[in-house]
């Protein structure tokens, strides 16, 4: 079974993610916080982490990943930024930090299926 968690404020885009992307091979973990998605990635040890960037309160998604990055536990996991942030600075950002992939909103669902299925396959 593999594990994905989707990391986003907006409870609408984590509704449509989990019944998008859950199924029989596979488990949808929700965050609505940086602080939430380090929780659960460390309990859950997902295989693929779809992180939002901008979040509410003292953490967002670049952080998230970051810390992400820091813990030996969770280092190695795939991270696909999902964002309305569409800045080359911000994908410059993705990049350093070693994302595997950078969606922007409004996105295109079965193009976001194809990149979780590219990640997870």
């Amino acid at each position: 079974m593999k594990k994905i968690l989707v990391v986003d404020d907006q409870p609408t885009i984590r509704q449509l993610l989990e019944v998008s992307l859950d199924g029989p091979d596979r488990k949808v973990f929700l965050a609505d916080s940086g602080e939430q998605a380090l929780q659960v990635a460390r309990r859950e040890a997902p295989d693929l982490v779809i992180m939002d960037v901008m979040m509410p309160g003292g953490m967002d998604g670049f952080e998230a990943v970051q810390r992400m990055r820091s813990d030996p536990a969770i280092k190695d996991c795939p991270v696909l930024i999902l964002t309305a942030k569409d800045q080359q600075s911000e994908r410059g950002r993705a990049a350093e930090m070693q994302v595997e992939g950078y969606l922007s909103k409004p996105f295109r669902l079965d193009v976001l299926q194809d990149q979780v299925d590219k990640f997870i396959a």
